[in-house]
């Protein structure tokens, strides 16, 4: 029996020890997961190079609208033959690359899973889920209120012109407003910080002033306008879900999570 009892701490060690591999090995699960990443972009860009135009037509409804609310004709125009060619193939390849993401995020996990303690691996998922769902909300954020807003007030300003826009420069634009807030809205990086002890609520409501501070300052930065509603406007969902952070900070602290635990044991 004490032989018995012994042997269990080393069974339970050994279910912990992590795989190992070599380097060449390393190198070769790497090769094959980036060709399976590469082929389902092309899948997802040939997939969806067929709707570039309807898709196109989503992504410049807001500069449409802009323009009709401020009496001028909504129509994009072109400086190169090409121009329209090249635009629907990027578009394409956005768009595939989107399609594409979550099977190329499944190759990353597969790489680097064999990497991970057991109980590591838990805190994956809701990783994952929570930076794919605030990734989309930020750019469907700025898709809506965000680029709206930019685009009235640039045009509105600059009324007594005739605006030539092309469709180069407002792809442009929308790519830095969208994808701006949408990472821009992920608070991923507070997440492990916060479920390992590393950064507590008490930290983080201390310090409230400095990260609001530093919020509106990369907001000042990636904004496309230079008036103070534009910059509020991008600043706003970051600083709620700092705000919203504290109180995730608070329920998943190693010292919360004990107290609950022998809360409830008592």
């Amino acid at each position: 029996m004490p032989e018995a009892a012994a042997s269990s701490p080393v069974n339970d060690s050994a279910d912990e020890q992590m795989p190992t591999m070599g380097f060449l090995d390393h190198l070769e699960e790497l090769r094959k997961r980036i060709i399976y990443s590469i082929i389902a972009i092309a899948v997802g860009f040939f997939a969806c190079w067929g709707y570039a135009e309807n898709i196109y037509e989503v992504m410049q409804r807001p500069i449409m609208e802009a323009l009709q609310r401020n009496g001028l004709t909504a129509k994009l125009v072109y400086l190169n033959p090409t121009e329209p060619f090249n635009l629907y193939l990027k578009v394409g390849a956005m768009a595939g690359l989107f399609v594409a993401s979550p099977f190329v995020l499944y190759q990353i996990w597969c790489f680097i899973s064999p990497g991970l303690y057991r109980n590591e691996k838990r805190y994956v998922t809701p990783f994952m889920v929570s930076t794919v769902a605030l990734f989309l909300a930020g750019g469907y954020f700025g898709y809506k209120l965000v680029l709206p807003a930019a685009l009235v007030f640039l045009i509105g300003y600059g009324k007594a012109f005739q605006p030539m826009i092309t469709l180069t420069e407002y792809s442009s634009l929308f790519l830095t407003i969208i994808v701006g807030m949408a990472r821009f809205s992920k608070c991923r990086s507070w997440y492990f910080p916060r479920a390992h002890g590393i950064v507590s609520a008490d930290w983080m409501w201390r310090n409230l002033r400095y990260s609001i501070l530093v919020i509106f300052i990369i907001a000042a930065i990636i904004t496309p306008t230079t008036d103070i509603l534009n910059m509020c406007i991008f600043a706003a969902p970051m600083v709620a879900l700092y705000v919203l952070s504290i109180a995730i900070a608070w329920l998943v602290h190693p010292k919360q999570r004990k107290k609950r635990a022998e809360k409830k044991s008592g």
